[in-house]
């Protein structure tokens, strides 16, 4: 939970980061922050180290140099035994979804609360992996389906619920519409955002979807170069003269997005109109 004294405290930062794979530098002095309470995008051409940042930040990527802080605290230094692990403080969507495959929906879900909550007996455990099954869409009946048993949509859903498990301040989604169909691509963005406003996340969000960007983003930050070169709102980045930045969101799939959300919003002008004529 937020405090007054951590409210207006960054829940990401992220200073000077390098990571290197042997002779191949893919990050070089990368600066980010990422504001309590928003939804961040995080975007880049192939190769630019998106997942790379991500693991990073989640402390699954030791990098070369640098300084990460998440929610107040270092990732990678020691704690005490008795102080919260920042881990139990968010919950990570993989890509894919990356379930265990001989373990059921509810029993991935009981996965984290197993390991930070071992005081939790059974029953309630269950009950509360059911909870988060219905949070996340899926119906009550997939709690005993195995992922193989689950369509890709239903499996990035299950992914998502295990991510909440813990009540997590800070969501982290890897392209999470990837593979999906446009109708549920859009209704995953709509959830995402729902999920956002009702219990407050703060969500680090990799997508290479534009519909994504333009409907649930409130800010986007641009891999390229080894860095962020930049970041802010989609009109502040259609500002910026950077070639990539350009190509991206002035090319075909971003005039047809930024033509979706014209369209969205005139409908929905419209929709207030009407109800108070």
């Amino acid at each position: 939970m937020n405090t007054p004294e951590t409210q207006d405290e960054p829940a990401v930062v992220v200073e000077g980061l390098k990571n290197v794979f042997g002779s191949h530098v893919v990050h070089e002095d990368l600066d980010l922050t990422v504001r309590r309470g928003e939804i961040l995008g995080v975007v880049g051409g192939s190769g630019t180290g998106k997942s790379v940042l991500l693991r990073s930040i989640i402390g699954l990527q030791p990098p070369a140099a640098g300084h990460i802080e998440v929610l107040g605290g270092e990732v990678a230094e020691e704690r005490d035994p008795g102080d919260i692990d920042v881990r139990s403080r968010w919950g990570v969507l993989f890509q894919g979804g990356a379930l265990f495959s001989t373990l059921t929906v509810a029993e991935n879900i009981e996965v984290p609360l197993r390991e930070f909550h071992p005081e939790i007996g059974d029953e309630l455990r269950r009950e509360i992996a059911l909870y988060k099954i219905k949070l996340a869409g899926l119906p009550e009946d997939a709690a005993d389906k195995f992922p193989s048993e689950l369509s890709g949509g239903m499996r990035k859903r299950a992914g998502l619920a295990r991510a909440l498990a813990l009540d997590p301040e800070l969501l982290f989604l890897d392209e999470p519409t990837a593979g999906l169909d446009p109708i549920g691509a859009a209704a995953f963005d709509e959830l995402t955002r729902e999920l956002q406003e009702t219990l407050g996340h703060t969500v680090f969000l990799i997508t290479h979807d534009l519909d994504t960007l333009y409907e649930i983003c409130d800010r986007v930050a641009v891999l390229a170069d080894k860095r962020v070169i930049a970041v802010g709102t989609i009109p502040e980045l259609l500002a910026l003269d950077h070639p990539w930045i350009q190509e991206y969101f002035n090319g075909p799939r971003g005039r047809a997005a930024q033509s979706a959300q014209r369209r969205a919003k005139a409908k929905a002008m419209d929709k207030i109109r009407k109800a108070g004529a």
